[in-house]
């Protein structure tokens, strides 16, 4: 019994000093301001759109390819 007691405590102890250390570590953070956020939320947005594109570009072109090529095979044979 007196055991158990003493696993909770210490497991209370390393909480509250857990959430402490978190504490501290919030107060270092430096915080993005507004501007900042809008900036690479647009860049994240412009960057995703362009990335589909291109990959919609060379899905077209490999469907296309493919298309093309089993065309070939299956009048060749």
């Amino acid at each position: 019994m007196a055991e158990e007691i003493a696993i909770q405590k210490s497991f209370w102890n390393r909480t509250q000093a857990y959430f402490g250390d978190v504490r501290v570590e919030m107060r270092r953070v430096t915080w993005p301001s507004r501007q900042e956020i809008y900036g690479t939320t647009v860049m994240v947005i412009a960057t995703t759109f362009a990335f589909a594109f291109f990959f919609w570009i060379c899905d077209s072109a490999f469907g296309a390819a493919m298309k093309w090529l089993l065309n070939w095979l299956q009048h060749r044979a």
